[in-house]
């Protein structure tokens, strides 16, 4: 009985089985919308940053931190959930004109037909988490906050995940449950460990969020091969110019990505080798918390803590 209850209302609810995204009924569906709610999020951020620029004890924020990511785990588990259920319903209910076209599950999860609309269950879920990229924003005002450099990579990362989400639903994309799937799912991990952490508890002894987003970015660029393969073998996958668009911003954000990984990876080594060459080998990479030459940050169990981009 939980079970069917849950199904339902994840996947076979009115307002999730008659969903339409157009311009006059779903909130935030116009260019608009979009370029306002970007070009705000940049300049109350940069606004943000400029007030405080002469402070240098963090402002504190209690339990915010941790509620934001409780939340997000929480609306990312269950936006995972609902677009699983409904890709599984959809795939039921559509098995049969798919062995017409000799077609088959997982070649829809990449590459919907040409003519395919924004409307159905798995456009519900596309319309809730493009609405959850803006509640994503708030994770660079409590950034800033908290008084942490304010990067470009930051700012950009955020503004095309919203663009990203939006053209998903007003071209129809492929790709885009996969996408879902993957983000959700590594989202809901990643922001139950900044809850787990900032509740007080252990950290992990590695670069915990980034070897996420590493994963994540992975997972994307093998898919998006597959869409291109499918999209010349079998005449074509709707929305494919909005998806071209969307690949052009994700390598964009992988360069980035990349590039901040590298030169951070350079910088722990070049420090490294200074340290063991000012105190040897042995006192270089045993290093300790109260030490002035010290290159991480211990907490009292010994593990690293690590600050998510």
């Amino acid at each position: 009985m939980i079970q069917e209850r849950l199904m339902y209302y994840l996947s076979e609810h009115p307002s999730i089985v008659n969903f339409r995204w157009n311009h006059t009924q779903s909130w935030g569906s116009t260019w608009s919308f979009l370029f306002t709610s970007i070009s705000a999020y940049i300049l109350l951020s940069l606004l943000l940053n400029l007030l405080l620029f002469n402070r240098r004890r963090p402002v504190p924020l209690g339990p915010i931190p941790a509620i934001h990511s409780l939340s997000m785990a929480l609306i990312s588990a269950t936006i995972f959930t609902g677009i699983l259920f409904s890709a599984a319903a959809e795939i039921r209910d559509t098995r049969w004109f798919w062995r017409r076209n000799k077609t088959t599950a997982f070649q829809w999860l990449l590459c919907f037909p040409l003519g395919t609309r924004p409307s159905g269950r798995v456009f519900f879920w596309s319309y809730i988490f493009y609405l959850t990229r803006f509640l994503h924003t708030l994770r660079t005002f409590i950034a800033i906050l908290r008084r942490r450099k304010l990067s470009f990579f930051r700012l950009f990362n955020h503004s095309i995940l919203i663009i990203m989400s939006f053209l998903w639903l007003e071209f129809s994309q492929s790709f885009q449950i996969l996408a879902i799937l993957f983000t959700t799912s590594i989202y809901s991990i990643v922001y139950g460990y900044r809850f787990w952490t900032a509740i007080g508890l252990r950290s992990a002894c590695f670069p915990f969020v980034i070897n996420c987003q590493m994963v994540l970015l992975g997972c994307n660029l093998i898919c998006h091969i597959g869409v291109l393969l499918l999209h010349l073998m079998k005449g074509g996958c709707n929305g494919i110019g909005a998806w071209g668009f969307n690949s052009v911003l994700n390598f964009a954000i992988l360069f980035l990505f990349l590039n901040f990984y590298v030169k951070s990876h350079l910088r722990k080594k070049t420090k490294t080798s200074r340290s063991s060459s000012e105190y040897g080998d042995d006192e270089g990479l045993n290093l300790k918390s109260d030490s002035s030459t010290a290159i991480m940050d211990l907490n009292p169990i010994g593990c690293t803590k690590i600050k998510g981009i």
